[in-house]
């Protein structure tokens, strides 16, 4: 909605409550209001800031309240046992696979934290897929967890195909290997079977074949017509699927080029997901935002429900389009581990910290992907350096940590995910002691002036919350707009998003420091407001005392279209 260009913003100062309210107190505060004429249509625009204390007495609450508060039971436990300081703030992302796919093992993740859980379209059929998501559905559904589902798909790569061995082939010191574009059922000794045909253009003797990412490494010994020869000389493990890179002369040889971002068994495999309900899609391989642009279009137009379409950031190209990329997604995916096979690793924390720091002042959600814990892949227990590692994301105040092969093919996944929390709980604790939140400072994103009024009452509620030290953050929003530009301020205290759109509700959980829940809305902010509090009083975890600030951008219906936004600040009695 746009203000004409003679807009008028009046600020009012002292607001008093009348006495019938029950409340007894003056509630001082500023309002903005800005209305304008055009073409015969009168727009207006209302954001009211109100900053004293009100006093919600049970006596002032209905004694039924219809609806139910959709509270997961892990956002539950956690702040009945923590308290609302002690909240997790940092989302956690697992990869599933073979080694966590059965019911049991999804609800012990769930149990343990898990916010969103990812599939990996390179392995596995449909019918496979399909399985884990109908259970995390059942999942939420009839145990309360609040899971999201996330397919990623293949994208333009080189990659070896299923080899026929259910995990991984080994590759010895010196063995010859053949890497051929030939097809063939099953597996060949020592053959790997490449998915493009021209993987081996121009490429010559000499140069170097790295799986996935350094897992293994060979030499190019021979090149028969489009197939490849090659010497182990890193020994390691070849995963099905794995990707490929060359190099010369310690320089990557760039192969992908012509790839498209969205291959044809993307498209089959985006069909599936939206067919399954899936809350985002992660694209593999993004090179500029024409590829997002247009995924994003296909899916307003097949989906009658809101799927996220993720970037993941995981070349040089990628980065050299990188704020374009940001702008047109919903987020954004650091695989750090193909990313390091195309830049020097010495640059990876660099560049982790430059897309971290972009996202944030772009307001989009970012993941910090890959090897977070790789050696629980095999052990019950992190190297100290991959503690580091986390903490050091969760400093940056990335939204979301996600685990690979730690969960999909390891033996300790709900193990690692454990150590995600641990650690990332404590690293937020200690951001929050050093109150860190002083030095970051946000790039203005709004453009029409009710965009720039919601930006603001966003900033100034988290600057308001961190100084009174309120207890929570109430936003209540249609589409977690609002939600999203307060966890953008990251403040001390937890945001509860409170939506009555599943959709919305499940794009939150990569949001940071955000707890969605889903519950009837009206029109009457203050009915919103009354509700909930008695809703979440009802669980027993809101007590006497406690102050929580409430935003809103809930739309009144109206003959003049207006959005009404407010900030307050309430104390429970």
């Amino acid at each position: 909605m746009a203000a004409s260009s003679n807009s008028r913003v009046f600020m009012q100062g002292i607001i008093g409550k009348s006495p019938g309210t029950g409340l007894g107190n003056r509630v001082s505060g500023v309002c903005f209001r800005t209305s304008g004429v055009r073409s015969g249509i009168k727009l207006g625009v209302r954001a009211t800031m109100q900053v004293g204390l009100e006093e919600v007495e049970s006596s002032q609450l209905p004694n039924s309240v219809d609806g139910n508060l959709g509270f997961d039971v892990v956002s539950e436990g956690e702040l009945r046992e923590k308290g609302f300081l002690g909240m997790r703030k940092t989302k956690l992302v697992c990869t599933i696979g073979p080694a966590c796919c059965l019911l049991e093992d999804l609800e012990n993740l769930a149990s343990s934290g898990m916010n969103v859980a990812r599939l990996n379209m390179c392995h596995n059929t449909w019918e496979w897929h399909r399985d884990v998501i109908r259970k995390i559905k059942r999942l939420n559904e009839e145990k309360g967890y609040c899971v999201s589902v996330m397919i990623d798909t293949e994208g333009g790569q080189i990659h070896v195909v299923d080899h026929g061995a259910p995990f991984s082939v080994k590759a010895e010191n010196e063995s010859i290997w053949l890497f051929t574009t030939q097809k063939f059922e099953g597996s060949r000794p020592f053959t790997v079977q490449a998915n493009y045909e021209g993987f081996s253009e121009g490429i010559t003797v000499g140069d170097e074949v790295v799986i996935d990412g350094g897992m293994a490494s060979f030499e190019v010994i021979e090149k028969i017509g489009n197939d490849l020869r090659c010497k182990c000389t890193d020994p390691g493990l070849l995963l099905p699927r794995a990707k490929l890179s060359f190099w010369r002369d310690g320089k990557l040889v760039e192969k992908n080029y012509e790839l498209p971002t969205i291959s044809t068994k993307d498209w089959a495999d985006i069909e599936f997901g939206i067919s399954e309900g899936v809350d985002f899609i992660a694209m593999s391989f993004v090179k500029d935002a024409n590829a997002i642009k247009q995924l994003k279009s296909y899916l307003s137009n097949k989906s009658s429900e809101s799927i996220g379409v993720l970037a993941k950031i995981e070349s040089l190209e990628s980065l050299q389009h990188l704020e374009e990329i940001i702008e047109a997604s919903d987020g954004i995916m650091v695989a750090r581990g193909d990313l390091g096979v195309e830049i020097p690793l010495e640059q990876i924390p660099a560049v982790q910290a430059k897309i971290t720091h972009v996202c944030r002042q772009l307001n989009r959600p970012v993941i910090v992907a890959s090897q977070l814990l790789e050696s629980m892949v095999e052990y019950p227990t992190p190297t100290r350096a991959e503690v580091a590692d986390v903490s050091e994301a969760v400093r940056q105040y990335a939204d979301a940590l996600m685990l690979s092969g730690e969960s999909a093919i390891g033996s300790y996944g709900q193990k690692a995910l454990c150590v995600l929390r641990m650690a990332s709980s404590r690293m937020e604790l200690w951001s929050r002691e050093e109150n860190r939140q002083s030095a970051l400072h946000q790039r203005q994103l709004g453009v029409s002036l009710p965009d720039r009024i919601a930006e603001q009452i966003c900033n100034c509620a988290v600057e308001m919350a961190n100084n009174l030290g309120v207890d929570a953050i109430f936003v209540y929003t249609k589409h977690g707009q609002m939600a999203s530009l307060l966890s953008r301020n990251r403040p001390n205290s937890p945001i509860f998003a409170f939506t009555d759109n599943h959709s919305t509700r499940m794009s939150m959980n990569l949001q940071w420091g955000v707890t969605p829940l889903l519950v009837e809305l009206s029109e009457d902010m203050e009915a919103n407001i009354t509700k909930t509090i008695d809703l979440i009083k009802m669980k027993g975890v809101l007590e006497e005392g406690d102050t929580v600030l409430v935003v809103s951008d809930i739309t009144p219906s109206c003959a003049t279209p207006k959005a009404f936004q407010s900030i307050q600040v309430k104390t429970i009695v």
